[in-house]
């Protein structure tokens, strides 16, 4: 994507692209199954052998197996080699499935980046296919909270929830480390060197009952949503699938907004 991410820039054109079309259409599918959603949150604290899995998600072993084959197939989750329960012949070697890490957020990040884009397709029922595991996702996985998902540079795929009334945004202030939430605020790497300090942040992101808005805070490289300039210090309301650029050119940074219960 260019830096603008121009209305045209979003308009992607899946027919001319079928080997694209046909590997987003099987993520789809592996992604949409109410079970492996399931699995994938059983896994987000601890490692699980096939046997557990099965028992906590109540179907059988065989139908465990198959779905952890599709999650290891769109590289989600892995397995590796740990130890069963003791039994009275000892304790035997199992396979272990584990969360990939970061697989979750790049789950959440790849399909808020298709749901919000213009999508030309002969068939418009494919749209509405991201748009239905995206929102499984939200309800089964993440929940339907608010969060930004950061896209490019180092901290590309990370995610913050947005937990509170009142989110300061802004680059790593390594001098002033006590005057910013590390929990709350959305602090980003010091490669985002276009960005402001947290310390006197780039912009503050503010909720109003169920509406987010966002709000410049003079800063020096400035903030775009959806390409337009804000003007500093004017709330701007948003909305699911705004992309959000602080400052323009590779040291700035791109958020795009996952707001479920914004419109």
């Amino acid at each position: 994507m260019d830096d603008n991410f121009s209305e045209e820039s979003r308009t992607i054109v899946l027919e001319d692209v079928p080997d694209y079309f046909n590997e987003l259409s099987d993520y789809l599918e592996v992604l949409s199954n109410s079970q492996r959603l399931k699995i994938l949150k059983l896994l987000e604290k601890r490692p699980k052998d096939v046997r557990t899995i099965a028992s906590e998600i109540s179907t059988s072993y065989e139908n465990t197996k198959k779905h952890l084959d599709k999650l290891i197939g769109v590289g989600l989750i892995r397995k590796e080699v740990g130890l069963g329960q003791q039994t009275s012949k000892g304790v035997h070697p199992v396979w272990k499935y584990s969360l990939v890490p970061g697989a979750m957020e790049a789950v959440v990040r790849n399909l808020g980046i298709f749901s919000n884009m213009r999508i030309n397709l002969v068939d418009s029922e494919f749209k509405k296919k991201i748009d239905d595991v995206r929102d499984q996702i939200e309800d089964e996985v993440c929940g339907e909270k608010p969060m930004v998902i950061i896209l490019g540079g180092p901290d590309d795929g990370r995610f913050f929830l947005l937990e509170k009334r009142e989110v300061r945004i802004g680059r790593i202030d390594p001098d002033r480390e006590d005057s910013y939430d590390e929990e709350n605020d959305i602090v980003i790497s010091p490669e985002y060197s276009s960005v402001t300090r947290i310390s006197r942040p780039h912009g503050i992101l503010k909720k109003e009952g169920k509406k987010w808005f966002i709000e410049d805070r003079a800063s020096t490289g400035g903030t775009f949503v959806n390409g337009s300039q804000l003007h500093p210090r004017t709330p701007l309301l948003l909305h699911d699938g705004d992309m959000i650029e602080l400052a323009k050119g590779p040291a700035g940074a791109r958020l795009l907004m996952i707001l479920p219960d914004a419109d």
